[in-house]
């Protein structure tokens, strides 16, 4: 089984990240949910957003490269679109990952280092017609990453939500977030 260091999205640590992390449990893994907001979470994206740009998104990262500090060093790195940032650059950067879970974003490689680490495999989700990750570059970045490494996927599913995986949110699509638990459980599985 897996260990997986889990970050929340810009809403904060919600119910609906808590309940995903539990069903990765459910199925045997080890998930760690560290709050990247000290408890603060928010009723929309826009607010979420007001407070990263507040608190700084370097700051946020490091926040969450520190929540790796005396954890093993074979984790699977896995993130929610603020928290693809220390997910990526920790799998990017820490020596021993195991692999990475990108959901609703992802960063040009180039942002964490000059390649991503041979032999880590890596999982990108999104919406084929999501503003956010289509509109601002990181559908570009996930397909680049998908053409430069062996081990990446790229999975798009059809909508324009973004934070289309957890239920509750206005976002939330069940049958895309259906699949998509299928797929982290089959690429946790093999990790």
């Amino acid at each position: 089984m897996a260990e997986v260091l889990l970050y929340h999205h810009v809403l904060g640590l919600t119910p609906g990240v808590l309940a995903f992390a539990d069903e990765l449990r459910s199925a045997g893994h080890t998930v760690h949910t560290p709050d990247l907001f000290d408890g603060r979470t928010f009723p929309d994206i826009e607010k979420g957003v007001q407070h990263a740009r507040e608190v700084g998104f370097g700051a946020i990262i490091e926040r969450g490269v520190r929540a790796a500090d005396g954890l093993p060093a074979g984790l699977v790195y896995a993130g929610f679109s603020l928290g693809v940032l220390p997910a990526q650059k920790l799998a990017q950067t820490r020596t021993g990952a195991r692999g990475a879970l990108l959901f609703y974003a992802c960063v040009p490689v180039s942002e964490f280092g000059t390649s991503w680490p041979q032999g880590v495999p890596v999982q990108v989700h999104g919406m084929d017609a999501d503003p956010s990750f289509v509109d601002e570059g990181d559908i570009d970045a996930a397909r680049a990453l998908v053409a430069s490494t062996p081990q990446a996927q790229l999975f798009l599913y059809p909508g324009k939500q973004h934070l289309f995986a957890e239920e509750g949110l206005p976002d939330y699509d069940p049958s895309a977030a259906t699949l998509l638990r299928q797929r982290v459980l089959a690429f946790l599985a093999a990790c």
